[in-house]
């Protein structure tokens, strides 16, 4: 089936009716701009109060972040808008199960936290694409995944953001959708591009905050209004549309009855939207790409003072993906039994009246709840949560992105290239980020049925499972070798591609009308097709690397779970190509000309300034052996392990609650 929008209607601004609830009094107006002032003020403060100077300062925040932050950063940045679009409308179509995905995310932090931040920082790496370098040699394998997680940075975290922070600033302001994307952007890639990661990260703490005060607030206005959880429960399955015939169409009950198990966590294997197979096995490939290996999430880890901070960051992000459930979940479905009509609507023709899309209007199911049930002043808060999270979202790529480019492919272009230039560089490719994926918006909001979280999941199973594969290989098989990394990623983006191109082609279809995708394409459910694509990687790069010749030791100590306790020398497979990081500009080597004072306040907002004399021989080893250290204090090493347990033990507990 091509998709169930035309070109026209998937091009145009939805005309969504007027509420009542639209943010126009003074209170509201107060309350955004005092958000906005003090938010600015932390990122200023941190652009001040840091070294961003230099590489590591900029893009690691000196790697000197205490737990707390970094927790807290971990959080916001992946507590995006699109998690309260996409999990409360997918939960108002078809209940809780949707919440695994965060969950799952509980283990997936510590796995990251004791396991794989380890080996990166004692490898001495910045960016993922810089670890498979040293790990394997070469560049094309770095180039290569740089590249893929730019592409994947646009489609999938991006472009979604975007979109679904617009769904609720046209609500709530009436705004047209691109202005507001312009007018946020600007702010946003504003103190991203001048503060680097420290910046990013202490105003992250600042938007988690601001997002789990204005999410308790909501949830509690949300379960007053519905009666309670017992009446909560009940009223869900009975959130039946008036409107279930129309446009020559027959309708299925299924298509707008709630599911008989919307509040079972676990669901049929082969008939079940979320079929429990795909969601333990295929979303933990996921988790294992997005937790472990992607750079927007390690870059957090990697800024900790030492692995206790780390660990205990992990920890703290791990129980706060506890309450998405209550904070976003709930709310979704509840905003079905308030607002059936629109939320749950099923005739195309009502559901283009209601948001402006045949497929769907399920992501309008928490910006509803917001504005039309939270009391004045309230309502200019919840925006201002709706804001923290994607700004918090936006800036933890921008900066991410940044650092890939810099780093890994702009250094490969320009090999003398000194830290200020790659820093210039750096901010300028964030601008031109947010014009692709201001592009890309338009896909977003057709695919999968018009639910978020469904599309975000779907496009994650067809590029992530490789990039899994490969780095759970590169750290527990030694014998792994870069020709086997190589045609293996090569191997596992086809067949990805193959699918992502057939249902952007064909459409995703839904409950109205069958996709035409062909059978062996599309025919397996993306949780399954996840688990596929990951088998199939793994095999090709096992099979290719056993081909061909290993990789010596020498080349492997503290770079794999075998080798990572190595005290002996390492000698880089990549040695003789890396760039002298020491290289001084002409500008560098003389005492610094008077400047005006527009030149040293330039430099002084985009952090281009000197900071202090350059280190000796001796200063640099001692400060390159703290970087790599990964030794903790037994005490607060069996503190960080006892936190683990528990935390373990409450993501089984929840998981047999809620089965």
């Amino acid at each position: 089936m091509a998709n169930t929008l035309s070109p026209t209607t998937t091009a145009e601004t939805p005309e969504v009716p007027a509420l009542s609830g639209r943010i126009q009094n003074a209170a509201d107006i107060s309350v955004i701009v005092v958000y906005f002032i003090v938010v600015m003020a932390v990122g200023l403060w941190a652009m001040l109060k840091t070294n961003r100077s230099t590489v590591g300062g900029f893009f690691l925040a000196g790697r000197d972040m205490t737990w707390f932050p970094m927790g807290a950063s971990l959080f916001a940045s992946n507590i995006g808008s699109g998690h309260f679009v996409g999990l409360a409308g997918t939960a108002a179509a078809s209940g809780i199960a949707v919440v695994a995905d965060e969950w799952n995310a509980m283990f997936m932090v510590l796995v990251l936290g004791w396991i794989f931040v380890p080996i990166y920082i004692k490898g001495g790496v910045m960016t993922m694409p810089e670890y498979l370098r040293k790990r394997f040699g070469g560049k094309r394998l770095q180039i290569y995944l740089s590249a893929l997680s730019l592409l994947i940075c646009v489609a999938v975290k991006i472009s979604s953001s975007i979109f679904s922070g617009a769904i609720f600033i046209q609500l709530a302001l009436g705004l047209d959708i691109y202005l507001a994307i312009f007018i946020l952007l600007a702010i946003t890639a504003i103190y991203t591009i001048t503060g680097g990661l420290a910046s990013v990260i202490y105003t992250d703490t600042l938007q988690a905050i601001i997002m789990l005060i204005g999410s308790f607030i909501l949830m509690g206005f949300a379960f007053a209004e519905v009666g309670g959880y017992e009446s909560f429960t009940e009223k869900y399955m009975n959130a039946i549309p008036s409107v279930i015939e129309g446009d020559n169409l027959t309708i299925s009950p299924q298509c707008y009855t709630p599911q008989a198990d919307a509040f079972h966590l676990f669901r049929d294997a082969i008939t079940g939207d979320i079929p429990w197979p795909g969601l333990m096995f295929g979303m933990n490939i996921l988790a294992v790409w997005y937790w472990c290996t992607d750079q927007v999430m390690v870059q957090r880890c990697l800024c900790g003072k030492n692995m206790s901070h780390v660990k205990a960051a992990c920890i703290m992000c791990g129980y706060l993906k506890f309450l998405p459930m209550f904070f976003m979940v709930m709310p979704g479905m509840i905003s079905r039994i308030l607002y059936t009509d629109i939320v749950a609507c099923v005739v195309p023709s009502e559901c283009v009246k209601h948001c402006g899309v045949e497929v769907g209007c399920t992501n309008y199911a928490y910006p509803m709840l917001v504005l039309e049930l939270m009391p004045t002043g309230l309502k200019g808060l919840m925006l201002s949560v709706m804001l923290a999270s994607l700004m918090s979202s936006l800036t933890s790529i921008f900066n991410s992105a940044s650092t890939l480019f810099s780093m890994d492919i702009y250094t490969n272009v320009r090999k003398q290239a000194s830290e200020r230039e790659l820093l210039i560089v750096g901010r300028i490719f964030v601008i031109l980020l947010l014009i692709i994926s201001i592009a890309w918006v338009p896909l977003v909001q057709v695919s999968q049925n018009g639910q978020l979280f469904h599309y975000l999941a779907s496009i994650s199973s067809y590029l992530g499972p490789p990039i899994a594969a490969l780095f759970l290989l590169a750290i527990f098989c030694k014998r792994v070798n870069e020709q086997g990394a190589f045609w293996g990623l090569i191997i596992g983006l086809v067949i990805g591609l193959i699918r992502m191109i057939g249902e952007f082609a064909y459409g995703t279809g839904n409950c109205l009308v069958a996709s035409d995708c062909p059978k062996i394409i599309c025919g397996v459910h993306y949780m399954y097709f996840s688990i596929i694509l990951f088998c199939s990687s793994m095999l090709a790069i096992l099979g290719i690397s056993f081909l061909t010749k290993p990789i010596p030791d020498v080349h492997l100590y503290r770079l794999c779970w075998a080798l990572r306790n190595s005290t002996e020398e390492r000698i880089d497979l990549d040695a003789e190509e890396i760039r002298h990081e020491e290289i001084d500009t002409v500008e560098e080597d003389h005492p610094e000309q008077s400047r005006g004072c527009l030149r040293k306040a330039y430099d002084l907002f985009c952090g281009l300034q000197k900071t202090g004399p350059k280190l000796t021989k001796e200063e640099e080893e001692a400060l390159k052996k703290k970087l790599t250290d990964t030794s903790e204090k037994p005490l607060w090493r069996t503190i960080m392990n006892i936190n683990a347990i528990l935390l373990l033990s409450v993501v089984v507990f929840i998981h047999g609650y809620f089965a």
